[in-house]
């Protein structure tokens, strides 16, 4: 029986990049073995997202973000660059669930959407 986990590998490796919105949603993000911290989500796919860390994250590290009205979800930090962070989710988020996030916070000005790989 393969598990979520083996789907979202295989998913991952079919299509590396996934379409990610651009997208300023406030949010808090909790590195493993520290407390959580007041961030912006820049963009963000159902695969993963990029988000404001002022201190360095390092690549592997497992961390959670908490999306307003959402519970945390968990990712894996991809990269930092510049006080910005990639993170894949461990599973990738419902699409309807992403559509109600980019809905909600949608830029009246239109934050369009970009091609970026996370992995």
């Amino acid at each position: 029986m393969q598990s979520s986990q083996d789907g979202y590998v295989q998913a991952a490796q079919e299509d590396r990049c996934a379409p990610r919105t651009k997208i300023a949603i406030p949010a808090q993000l909790r590195v493993s073995g520290a407390r959580a911290f007041r961030t912006v989500v820049h963009d963000l796919s159902f695969a993963g997202f990029s988000a404001s860390a002022i201190g360095r994250l390092q690549p592997e590290q497992i961390c959670w973000l908490t999306l307003p009205g959402l519970q945390s979800i968990e990712g894996r930090v991809v990269w930092w660059d510049r006080s910005i962070a990639g993170v894949a989710f461990h599973n990738m988020i419902d699409p309807i669930v992403l559509d109600d996030l980019l809905a909600r916070w949608a830029s009246p000005l239109g934050g369009g959407v970009t091609r970026s790989c996370l992995m």
